[in-house]
């Protein structure tokens, strides 16, 4: 019993937790909506899939002239989110710790589109000086760069550290990420410049950033904490991926850029672990959670509509979820905690990196 309440618990609650303060009404009119999967204000929702979104966005630029960098594209939401960019005419830049799944993905892609154009590359998020490395690669292949999708991401029940002594989940779906994206910015920004195309950035974040407390988000206790729960490790993170889209955002408009950058809650997606435990919930129960769930291409649909749609466009340091523009906790929105972040995570890197014996 208590696996199956602890399963349960991690289906159901964050599907629910960004209604669980609202009116009973309004509770029952957004559940309603959710499950429905009726539309928002961009005419998307909660069951719109990536492809639909894809093939309704080719007014906004030609896709062939676009080039997107996407993370942790070697299964799940970042792999439908390849796939689908890369049948629009996206020119898709894979950087993979895996690179043995990295070619199976594109084997993949180019049997469906034996036109798409997918370059592989390696890279370890975690580790400050592969993320680096793998910049200096991309950037010497004297290509263009639109897109940036800061997708990868882990989650770990144990205490992990990264070669950098930072702890996995925060160096991985955080830090590693924030040098990528300052790394490629002056190149987003030139390409966009150049071209007249808005470059976008988008940053994986999920609901359970919510659960995170001004008390506890403090710098030092995420690079190496004392107490460690990977289910705040993973909050944590994500908190801080949409407080590194607000800050940038901020320092993009102070300099007139014309480069965009937001956070995208995917919704919680389908997994072999839920449907290998299957057998300990009842049907009903099942039943239940799996109405919440959505299946990986209604999970990319969010990324994908941030990168191609025109109703995008000019929109940067906001939240979205079921590809409309949604609300993130009082936290995530505070522009000092942004700042102090940005600032802490900068100096960090430069100790780090400063201190690394050139390879």
């Amino acid at each position: 019993m208590c696996t199956i309440y602890f399963l349960l618990r991690a289906i159901l609650l964050p599907c629910c937790f960004e209604i669980l303060s609202l009116s009973c009404c309004t509770l029952m009119k957004e559940t309603l909506r959710y499950l429905a999967g009726i539309a928002g204000p961009s005419g998307y929702g909660s069951k719109s899939t990536a492809e639909q979104v894809a093939d309704n966005c080719s007014c906004w630029v030609d896709p062939h002239h676009l080039t997107a960098i996407i993370t942790g594209a070697t299964s799940g939401i970042g792999a439908e989110t390849a796939r689908v960019l890369a049948r629009r005419g996206v020119r898709v830049v894979i950087p993979a710790r895996d690179l043995k799944k990295a070619v199976e993905l594109k084997e993949g892609i180019l049997k469906e589109n034996p036109n798409a154009e997918i370059i592989l590359s390696e890279i370890d998020l975690s580790s400050l000086a592969s993320v680096k490395r793998f910049c200096a690669e991309f950037l010497a292949l004297g290509q263009p760069l639109n897109i940036l999708i800061n997708n990868a991401g882990i989650f770990s029940q144990n205490l992990e550290f990264s070669e950098d002594k930072i702890e996995m989940t925060f160096a991985t779906n955080y830090l590693g990420h924030y040098l990528l994206t300052e790394l490629l910015l002056e190149k987003m920004i030139e390409t966009a410049e150049q071209t007249g195309i808005q470059g976008r950035i988008i940053n994986l974040s999920s609901v359970i950033h919510s659960w995170v407390k001004r008390d506890s988000f403090c710098f030092s206790q995420m690079l190496n904490p004392k107490k460690y729960n990977g289910t705040r490790a993973y909050a944590q993170s994500k908190l801080a991926n949409i407080l590194h889209a607000k800050e940038i955002a901020r320092q993009l408009k102070a300099k007139n850029s014309k480069v965009t950058i937001n956070a995208v809650h995917p919704g919680i997606v389908k997994t072999g672990i839920i449907r290998a435990h299957k057998g300990f919930i009842t049907d009903s129960l099942f039943f239940i959670a799996s109405k919440l769930l959505k299946s990986t291409t209604q999970g990319a649909s969010t990324s994908c509509y941030v990168a191609l749609s025109p109703q995008a466009e000019g929109i940067s340091g906001q939240y979205f979820a079921d590809c409309n523009e949604s609300n993130c906790s009082a936290l995530a929105s505070d522009e000092s905690v942004a700042q102090r972040l940005c600032r802490q995570t900068r100096a960090l890197i430069h100790r780090r990196l400063q201190h690394q014996t050139p390879s």
